[in-house]
């Protein structure tokens, strides 16, 4: 077993529900970041779980933000540390979907505009998961939320690529289900100066009517049927990773019903809603395609 599976950054018996990712997401990270790192979180599931200062499970500073002032906060925390002396030390936000997507998104792209010295990772469970489980601008085309309960018919916004568009030093997407393409990103994040973006995705057991012993699976599933490509953009240069530089033959992506069919938020769909879905991603494997050609 390696040393990063022994450490406890984020400490167990915390108010997590069961299956959720985000204990293990945020134990890599800060295993990887270090102990010199403090946590821009606004309000989210995560600040239900990270609790308040008796009872936190993180092993390093929180501030808890309002959802429209992580990345605004983040970036004075940076400032004021640099300007106390202190040296070797990481500003990471952690957000929702909601919060990077919606509400939080003019501070994200301010702070990345100014090219702020912060990593920001969205923990991407796909709706208002806190709140009730309301639809975000990231909410899959076809997904049952409490606000889309037939179904949302918009589709997911592409922060990821919209991120890179601000030309910033560094944008990822990861899957939990693929927990070493995460940590390798984070390193690199870690060994980088300048705005860093990581895009992950979260599932949610709840929020995705599934049972808590498939998040992995449905983790990797996302990746694996091509809805959910693992890929960084570094310096304007944009490369596949992990087991997405396979996936550029169709025949070895997985059909899309693999995944959706494990999740209750789907099951209203049409086999022609299905085929639809498929279609939209290999049309974005095509795309993908002709990004690295470029």
């Amino acid at each position: 077993m390696s040393e990063l599976r022994l450490n406890k950054s984020f400490l167990r018996g915390n108010a997590a529900c069961p299956g959720c990712p985000i204990p293990k997401e945020l134990d890599v990270l800060i295993s990887i970041m270090g102990p010199r790192t403090v946590l821009v979180v606004p309000a989210s599931c995560t600040s239900v779980i990270l609790g308040d200062t008796k009872s936190t499970p993180s092993t390093v500073p929180v501030v808890h933000s309002a959802m429209a002032a992580s990345a605004a906060i983040a970036s004075g925390v940076e400032r004021a540390l640099r300007l106390r002396g202190e040296k070797d030390f990481h500003v990471v936000v952690w957000a929702g979907d909601g919060a990077t997507g919606d509400i939080g998104f003019a501070t994200l792209s301010g702070a990345a505009e100014r090219n702020e010295n912060i990593l920001y990772v969205c923990y991407d469970n796909e709706a208002f998961m806190n709140t009730g489980i309301q639809r975000s601008s990231l909410t899959p085309y076809g997904a049952w939320t409490t606000t889309t309960p037939e179904g949302k018919r918009e589709f997911k916004k592409p922060v990821p690529l919209v991120m890179a568009e601000h030309k910033i030093p560094y944008v990822a997407t990861a899957s939990i289900g693929y927990i070493f393409d995460y940590e390798q990103k984070l390193r690199k994040a870690k060994s980088m100066t300048g705005f860093r973006y990581i895009h992950l995705l979260s599932p949610c057991p709840p929020g995705w009517r599934y049972d808590s012993s498939l998040t992995v699976e449905i983790a990797k599933l996302a990746v694996d049927t091509g809805i959910w490509p693992l890929f960084e953009v570094e310096n304007g240069e944009f490369r596949l990773t992990s087991v997405s530089r396979t996936l550029l033959d169709k025949s070895r992506r997985k059909p899309v019903e693999a995944y959706l069919k494990l999740q209750g938020r789907f099951k209203n769909l049409t086999q022609e809603e299905i085929n639809r879905i498929q279609q939209m991603v290999d049309e974005m494997w095509e795309e993908i395609k002709a990004r690295l050609k470029k």
